[in-house]
């Protein structure tokens, strides 16, 4: 994987572990020489991840609706795109990207995660997909997708692609040896 998209807030949420395992995600991807994608933003955990990416010398590529421009603050020193809207916003970070990673965050944060993971079933992409379940931050949402699971409205082969972990390199070792391949596996 050479660019990971991220998806997470633009608010730093209640716990400081979240910030701290934004921060971290991003310089463990600069470490390892992975660009990031993300929304553009340089607030909440979207600018911890990017300021964290950024001062470990990795590429940060921003993209951003142009309704936001103005409404949010964002970095200089970020390869930003300014697109039309949400709808491009989404299709330019799925295109761009070979991975995605949802940290905390809200509404927005998770209909991005579940577009992609809709579109990792649909067979549009296959691509890995990683949960960084921050202070269990995303615990419910977990057994949700399991529960889904139990009661038929998930296939196995499909909730098996969505790794989860607390910890970035353990997610990004999880993510690189996702089994890919199931396009079009629905039984």
């Amino acid at each position: 994987m050479e660019k990971i998209c991220v998806f997470c807030g633009s608010s730093s949420g209640t716990e400081p572990v979240y910030e701290a395992k934004a921060e971290e995600t991003g310089r463990l991807l600069a470490d390892r020489g992975i660009s990031l994608v993300y929304g553009g933003g340089d607030a909440g955990l979207m600018g911890a991840v990017s300021r964290a990416h950024g001062e470990g010398e990795g590429k940060t590529i921003g993209i951003i609706p142009r309704a936001l421009w103005d409404k949010v603050p964002h970095r200089e020193s970020v390869e930003l795109h300014v697109v039309e809207d949400m709808h491009r916003r989404k299709a330019m970070m799925y295109e761009m990207s070979d991975g995605f990673i949802a940290l905390p965050g809200g509404i927005g944060t998770l209909e991005e995660l579940f577009e992609a993971f809709t579109w990792n079933q649909l067979g549009y992409m296959d691509k890995p997909l990683g949960l960084l379940n921050s202070g269990g931050y995303f615990d419910d949402l977990i057994s949700f997708l399991d529960g889904m699971v139990d009661r038929g409205f998930l296939k196995t082969i499909h909730r098996e692609r969505l790794a989860v972990s607390d910890d970035p390199e353990e997610l990004l070792a999880l993510m690189e040896k996702s089994p890919g391949g199931y396009v079009g596996k629905w039984g």
